[in-house]
């Protein structure tokens, strides 16, 4: 088989869909069309915005389905002779009815070492918890959320520095090509999945604004300073200094107090911020902020 033989769909919507994309595009799959998610509203301006996918596919020519609900494109689905169905970060529970539409079912591009973190936060989740390492897992889509049997796994040594970023493009583009190197064996079946331990699963949730607020007395400078990495883009790390709300966008650990600064933690350690977003909307280091802001 070669790759342009087998008709792909490829479902995805975040950011970190784009790297497989690309990457299948690149390689000569044929990738017939891109279902995401309806454009949506972002900014001060509430400006109608294209997912990333999107306006990848309308500049090769591929053609894009935005369904409301994904029921509705299963007649589009049909026309198409045996497709399989390759999906990263689509950020919808896909109904068993898509599913079955699709041989040898829909592929999924993961960011974790299933069964270690099922959900929508593997990545900041890894940060978080300060792991050793990570990965990517290949997997065949089932109802239940990344339960589903796996095809292959490949790790990714973690040395506590990464932030939400670099960690995103990294995984992005190790799973991009991880999949390409797979995709052949899964859809000439040579590859075969293999059940998940589901007595091993762990958990993450879907974050939100809610999750931004540190409270430093809760927690010791190394937890706090992990999930100010965690957290960069979003939902943000922030703090109340004085009377200023602040985005904390790096931070380090530190057993004396030196500066207004050094705030306080479990223990009697400190989280000494070195650089933040200040109210003005500047990014600016601490001694800028102390300059400008009295706390």
């Amino acid at each position: 088989m070669t790759n342009t033989s087998k008709t792909i769909l490829f479902f995805g919507t975040e950011d970190f869909s784009l790297y497989s994309l690309r990457a299948l595009v690149d390689a000569g799959f044929n990738v017939a069309a891109v279902i995401t998610k309806p454009d949506t509203r972002r900014g001060r301006g509430e400006k109608l915005t294209k997912p990333a996918v999107k306006v990848f596919a309308e500049q090769h020519h591929i053609p894009v389905w935005q369904p409301a609900k994904l029921l509705d494109i299963i007649d589009d689905i049909k026309q198409f002779d045996n497709p399989a169905g390759v999906l990263v970060s689509y950020g919808k529970i896909i109904p068993q009815e898509i599913i079955d539409l699709f041989n040898p079912g829909i592929i999924n591009v993961h960011p974790s070492l299933l069964p270690i973190y099922r959900g929508p936060s593997p990545i900041e989740s890894a940060i978080i918890n300060r792991d050793n390492k990570t990965g990517v897992t290949i997997m065949r889509l089932s109802k239940a959320m990344d339960a589903g049997p796996i095809y292959a796994q490949v790790p990714y040594a973690l040395d506590q520095s990464e932030t939400k970023p670099e960690l995103y493009e990294t995984l992005g583009t190790l799973g991009a090509n991880f999949l390409v190197s797979k995709l052949p064996a899964i859809l000439d079946g040579s590859l075969q999945p293999q059940p998940q331990d589901d007595a091993a699963a762990t958990y993450c949730k879907l974050l939100s604004k809610q999750d931004s607020y540190l409270e430093p007395t809760q927690t010791t400078p190394g937890a706090a300073e992990a999930r100010i990495r965690a957290h960069l883009g979003f939902p943000r790390t922030r703090l109340q200094l004085g009377e200023h709300d602040v985005i904390v966008t790096k931070a380090h650990g530190v057993m004396t107090k030196k500066t207004p600064l050094d705030v306080e933690c479990q223990n009697g350690a400190y989280l000494s911020i070195d650089e933040l977003i200040a109210p003005s909307g500047r990014t600016m280091t601490g001694e800028e902020f102390l300059r400008g802001y009295t706390i």
